[in-house]
């Protein structure tokens, strides 16, 4: 049997799964590293490495022992990463934050799904978070709703 983690894993997971999908809307529609940098004076760019920031931030308050069930993901990487973004600003390679995007979000989201199914909580409060306006992005999740 899966181990069950405490419900505090839920916010950080849906939290991180929301700035994904931003990240996503905020990068589509561009298919090159300079077309997405400099689109709208930088406010993509801009808004998609804050939401990187935020994904760096959550990361470290999971659960360690969920994030080690998941020992494919470079959870170090993922904090190091906000790290750098927040003390380097002049410093940021734009073709490495599109890489991450392009390459590592998608399987990031993937294994984000998956870990709500490790996470012990009350399903009224998955639906709570999915009736506000923080959270519009992931009503994928209400399917967790049913299982």
């Amino acid at each position: 049997m899966l181990s069950m983690y405490n419900s505090r894993n839920l916010a950080y997971v849906c939290t991180m799964l929301e700035c994904i999908e931003k990240i996503f809307l905020y990068s589509n529609p561009f298919l090159s590293v300079e077309d997405f940098v400099w689109a709208n004076d930088q406010q993509n760019y801009n808004a998609s490495w804050g939401l990187l920031l935020v994904i760096g931030e959550e990361s470290k308050h999971l659960d360690p022992a969920l994030k080690n069930a998941y020992s494919n993901i470079p959870w170090r990487n993922i904090a190091g990463m906000r790290n750098f973004l927040a003390h380097n600003y002049r410093g940021i390679d734009y073709d490495l934050v599109y890489e991450v995007i392009s390459t590592y979000l998608p399987n990031l989201k993937d294994v984000l799904i998956n870990m709500i199914d490790q996470i012990e909580f009350d399903k009224e409060l998955l639906k709570t978070a999915l009736d506000s306006v923080y959270y519009r992005h992931i009503q994928y999740l209400r399917s967790k709703l049913n299982d």
